[in-house]
């Protein structure tokens, strides 16, 4: 059953108070947060790749706040185990048995701050959990529930102390962004209220982790046209074709770009996905996936110039189907 056009009026306006209301600790930035919030209705994840003090912690826990949930802080190190972001089994004397204890990855917004200063072998332990929403440890699965988003940020791979996110991982990031320093308004306005340390804390809780799953299963029914569907799937085989690439965006990122494409249109007051929402969306959802040939990217080749040639190249639908 596709959403309706009222459902998609009130999907609409609670989603801008939900920006708004996050809006009041992370200033200036209505977009990134429509961005993160909607990855959030998709069930996806964000990476950040930021410089350091632009408010990705707080912005953790607004939207946390927000949708009065949990959330947790991971900062990755070096010498940081898998163990510490999953949870580890400890025996109890007393039942003489194995319990799981959970580790931070169990929350409703984790921030996985500078994730690639962590090992590979790190980094891995984020792989089921961020695709499937559980933990599986020693043969028993455990949930992490709904919603569950993982906020991730990394520093520059020029960076000392770095390793760079293996393809796998950055596939499963629906979006990638950045923040970035506010403008000169906010700037002052965030001076002006420097004596506040936390501005999440006067908060107040707009919608349940409940009803963020139910407004998640509702933007799945936005309808999504064939031949906006045929766009998606002819843009990710010309990036695969594209010369410059070696690996342009796979199956996972042609189902992201539908899940959150979906989100997006509702959010705009929208049962429908139209083109536009793809063109608005692909260099948030597919440029990070893209694997660059050597070659080419010495000669100056890049992700987003790659997107916009093939952007203009594959020509959009013009007719859609309202519903």
């Amino acid at each position: 059953m596709s959403m309706t056009p009222e459902q998609a009026t009130w999907f609409a306006g609670t989603f801008e108070k939900l920006v708004a209301n996050v809006g009041q600790a992370i200033l200036g930035k209505s977009q990134v947060i429509s961005l993160t919030l909607a990855a959030m209705l998709a069930e996806g994840h964000v990476l950040f790749e930021d410089a350091p003090g632009t408010g990705k912690t707080m912005l953790a826990r607004a939207l946390s706040a927000t949708v009065k949930g949990t959330n947790s802080r991971i900062q990755f190190t070096p010498d940081l185990l898998p163990s510490d972001v999953t949870g580890v089994m400890i025996y109890d004397q007393k039942t003489q048995a194995f319990e799981f204890h959970k580790g931070p990855i169990f929350a409703t917004i984790v921030l996985a701050d500078e994730i690639n200063r962590a090992s590979p072998k790190t980094q891995s332990a984020l792989l089921e959990v961020m695709e499937e929403s559980r933990v599986t440890m020693d043969g028993t699965t455990y949930e992490t529930g709904r919603p569950f988003m993982v906020l991730a940020t990394q520093n520059p791979i020029e960076q000392a102390g770095t390793y760079r996110l293996p393809e796998a991982q950055l596939d499963r990031f629906l979006v990638k962004t950045s923040i970035g320093y506010p403008d000169h308004a906010s700037t002052v306005q965030l001076l002006a209220g420097s004596s506040q340390r936390d501005r999440t804390s006067t908060l107040q809780a707009i919608i349940t982790p409940q009803a963020v799953s139910e407004m998640a299963d509702l933007a799945a029914t936005t309808h999504a046209d064939a031949a906006v569907l045929e766009y998606i799937s002819r843009l990710c085989e010309e990036t695969r074709n594209a010369p410059e690439t070696r690996l342009g965006v796979s199956v996972r990122g042609a189902i992201a770009m539908v899940r959150i494409a979906k989100v997006w249109a509702a959010a705009k007051g929208r049962n429908y996905v139209l083109p536009d929402d793809i063109k608005e969306l692909a260099p948030y959802v597919w440029t990070h996936r893209f694997v660059m040939d050597p070659e080419a990217e010495f000669a100056g080749a890049t992700a987003e110039a790659v997107l916009s040639r093939v952007m203009a190249e594959v020509a959009a639908p013009q007719q859609r189907s309202s519903v």
